[in-house]
């Protein structure tokens, strides 16, 4: 690393890549080509046979009993909290850091979120504010494998069996991990995923469910597709044209198009996740030693999959410099940094609808204030991981 401070391009100096490298990007293969093709000339274009095929082998890969494939990855929250007969009245407790809908799937059933504080290390779910927070009214926690690494599921395991309640995995960031050599998908009662394009694989925008109950996998499916008991291709294999609405569902249905770059996509999950977690580890090198950063703890035990990988900023060593000068000057550089997440309660939206404030999960309010999400993505190159570890140097050192 250069010994001297660079100008930033920020400030008139040479940025250190012209065009920027986003901090997530799809990897589109010939094979996935191929496979979307294929069904764009078959009979089935939606509710076809790639469906089940995609969810077989999804849920092969992660160790589950069953996989139910829905149209996004809020979808798949959404379809759990019906699932697990959240109604008006139940609380569900979410961790502050994370994406809106984790929150918004609890509201979607009539029921409330309850924020929990985070881990200062991790960005995790804290295990030990959950159980403050439980009432009678408490039905679920939904733990968020924040930036793909899991959970502590050992003891939110036993937090929800003490309590007799349901623990949800929003593992949308996690496809690929570990916990204690059990796979990212098994769990929790429910473990939901998304397939955006910048997550592991894709298939566009998509969802995935995984369960060992089948009764669960059941009702997710009957939610995914207007609460009718059949779809049309069963139907049509029946040669029946009866259907019948036995409770109130969504149109959250994944299409044959899709499912069929899901299962070309998820044949390179594992190099992919290997890509990222090498790059992940490049970087954790190359800030070791760089003062004012402090990249995010992993637990011993886990097999972190690096959809993000955040920093923080040590803005108390850095004079008066704050997050945001570090972002504007980060992008100047063409490093497309980014922030995930604002605390779900500090968006006006919950501070209307239940009175949440600045002060009620003071760890995650903090950690906002100063992380950034690098890039990382399987397909970026040497010469890409050397430039976004120069950038940093380079404005880490202009503002010591």
């Amino acid at each position: 690393m250069k010994t001297h401070p660079e100008k930033l391009a920020l400030l008139g100096g040479a940025p250190v890549r012209e065009q920027l490298l986003p901090y997530g990007k799809q990897h589109i293969t010939q094979d996935d080509i191929n496979a979307v093709t294929s069904v764009l000339t078959s009979d089935w274009l939606t509710t076809g046979p790639k469906v089940a095929e995609f969810e077989q082998a999804f849920a092969t890969t992660v160790k589950a009993e069953h996989a139910v494939a829905v149209s996004n990855g809020t979808a798949a929250l959404h379809a759990a909290m019906y699932a697990l007969g959240i109604q008006k009245g139940d609380e569900v407790i979410v961790p502050a850091i994370t994406f809106a809908a984790t929150a918004n799937c609890v509201v979607f059933e009539g029921g409330k979120p309850v924020f929990a504080d985070v881990e200062a290390d991790t960005l995790l779910i804290d295990a030990q504010k959950i159980e403050a927070l439980i009432t009678p009214r408490t039905k679920a926690i939904i733990a968020v494998d924040y930036a793909g690494q899991p959970c502590d599921y050992r003891r939110l395991r036993e937090i929800a069996e003490q309590n007799h309640l349901f623990l949800v995995d929003d593992s949308c960031h996690a496809l690929g991990g570990k916990y204690h050599e059990q796979p990212v998908g098994t769990l929790a009662d429910l473990n939901t995923f998304s397939f955006h394009p910048v997550k592991h694989i894709t298939t566009g925008e998509g969802g995935m469910i995984t369960t060992d109950d089948e009764n669960l996998a059941k009702k997710m499916r009957l939610f995914r597709a207007h609460g009718i008991a059949t779809d049309h291709r069963e139907r049509e294999l029946k040669g029946s044209w009866i259907y019948e609405m036995i409770d109130l569902g969504y149109n959250y249905r994944l299409t044959d198009i899709q499912c069929a770059l899901g299962i070309s996509q998820i044949k390179n999950l594992q190099a992919w996740v290997q890509r990222r977690r090498d790059i992940a580890n490049e970087y954790s090198d190359a800030f070791r030693q760089l003062p004012g950063i402090t990249p995010l703890a992993v637990r011993k035990g886990n097999f972190h999959a690096f959809h993000l990988y955040v920093i923080r900023l040590n803005l108390g060593t850095l004079k008066a410099y704050d997050r945001a000068f570090f972002f504007r000057a980060l992008r100047a550089e063409g490093i497309g940094v980014n922030v995930h997440y604002v605390p779900v309660h500090l968006h006006p939206y919950y501070q209307t609808l239940l009175g949440t404030k600045k002060g009620d999960c003071p760890v995650a309010e903090s950690a906002y204030e100063c992380i950034l999400s690098l890039p990382v993505f399987p397909q970026m190159t040497s010469d890409d991981v050397r430039d976004v570890i120069h950038a940093v140097d380079k404005v880490m050192r202009a503002c010591q």
